[in-house]
């Protein structure tokens, strides 16, 4: 038995075919039913219809109950049918409502700025814990001055070959040295212990 719904917007409608096997002690027991065959329905939708046909027939044991379980069945249809109308409109609303943001950008609110900056804040405290790893890597990659002597030995003569590179660029001031030739003699004569003929020497006429 082919049981179908209203037609629905654009004459869209849902069907369904319905097999009955009555029993030796029906109506006093409920008939065999199951669903042979549908059209525009999911599979949750044909769930719902034969919980439907299994309560419909609980109530109604001890009477013919067919028709009463046809009847139930369409207007679960009509339903669903209903279900698809609000279910494509609330899509087509979605739809335009994304295609004014796409065009007119999305308007600034508590809520939306408070997840964009929460967003922010995460990106960026990931971009600090990268750049302090980064730091704190080279760092550690860093040689110290005993490590480069020993790493590059060209580093032993590097003082020796700068004195030979600078040769005779390298002034002295002779004057520092007399002075202090001068102040090492006037030490020696001021000091009474000072002889130079040696201690207990006589001099001679």
């Amino acid at each position: 038995m082919a049981v179908t719904s209203e037609a629905g917007e654009n004459d869209e409608s849902v069907q369904t075919a319905l097999k009955f096997t009555y029993s030796e002690k029906y109506p006093v027991e409920a008939p065999l039913y199951e669903v042979f065959s549908q059209e525009n329905l999911e599979d949750n939708d044909v769930i719902d219809i034969l919980k439907l046909l299994a309560l419909q027939a609980e109530e109604n044991l001890g009477v013919v109950m067919i028709f009463t379980l046809v009847t139930a069945v369409q207007e679960k249809l009509n339903e669903i049918v209903d279900q698809i109308k609000t279910r494509r409109e609330e899509e087509n609303k979605l739809k335009e409502e994304a295609e004014k943001q796409l065009f007119h950008g999305t308007p600034v609110t508590i809520e939306n700025f408070l997840c964009w900056k929460a967003k922010f804040d995460a990106e960026l405290l990931e971009i600090i814990k990268k750049r302090m790893k980064e730091e704190e890597q080279a760092g550690k990659n860093k040689l110290s001055g005993k490590q480069l002597f020993e790493t590059d030995h060209n580093l032993d003569t590097s003082d020796t070959q700068f004195l030979e590179d600078a040769g005779s660029n390298v002034e002295v001031e002779e004057s520092l040295f007399q002075e202090l030739d001068d102040l090492e003699l006037e030490d020696v004569e001021d000091d009474p212990d000072s002889n130079p003929a040696g201690p207990g020497s006589d001099s001679e006429d």
